[in-house]
């Protein structure tokens, strides 16, 4: 049975940000807030626990995780930002969308598309992923929490806690989250491509 760390949304408990952050750090998997739905995570390149999520979410070894980071210089180290995608990531961030980069060396290839060699990326704006994140040092490598024959992904903490608590090790309390994923922006062209319409606003970036 899974842990329960219930954090404030607006100002999460350093202690109980340190405890979450060692389980990841053990290769713990947890759920946890974003400002879009709720999300599955593990520490970066941690292959056991990447398994355990494609075993939750029913996807095969080729589904595609996304890098949670904290700023646009952990981007940077993952993904090939030129000055135009720069700045509009910039204008983006933080917020409710997800970015189709060219992935670096630093990304490890079973975390990159197979053909395209690219990785997602996001930062969220959310004060209890900026806490988990600060602690950690890394990006959380993270999938939305969509349950198979789910049409929404998972928002509500005590939904999350009954259907979850047997299949992973923490659930991050941090209230009632948004029912719609983010926003794919894939920037891997000269122009954004609209990939999937989420909780985010890609008007201004077409």
């Amino acid at each position: 049975m899974s842990r329960v760390l219930q954090i404030h949304p607006a100002n999460p408990q350093p202690r109980l940000i340190s405890q979450a952050v060692a389980r990841l750090r053990a290769g713990d998997v947890i759920i946890y807030p974003t400002d879009s739905s709720y999300a599955l995570g593990c520490r970066l390149g941690d292959k056991a626990a990447a398994e355990r999520i494609r075993a939750i979410r029913q996807t095969d070894r080729h589904h595609n995780f996304t890098l949670v980071c904290r700023d646009l210089s952990e981007i940077a180290t993952y993904a090939k930002v030129d000055n135009q995608r720069y700045r509009l990531l910039k204008a983006a961030t933080p917020g409710p969308f997800t970015f189709l980069l060219q992935a670096t060396h630093e990304v490890p290839r079973r975390l990159q598309h197979p053909r395209r060699k690219t990785i997602g990326l996001r930062i969220p704006d959310n004060a209890i992923v900026r806490a988990l994140l600060a602690e950690l040092g890394e990006p959380i490598m993270s999938c939305t929490l969509l349950l198979p024959g789910d049409e929404w992904p998972l928002s509500d903490p005590e939904e999350i806690e009954d259907r979850l608590t047997h299949a992973v090790d923490l659930i991050v309390d941090g209230g009632p989250g948004q029912h719609e994923p983010t926003t794919v922006l894939d920037l891997t062209e000269d122009a954004p491509q609209l990939v999937r319409q989420g909780l985010g606003d890609a008007s201004p970036f077409l």
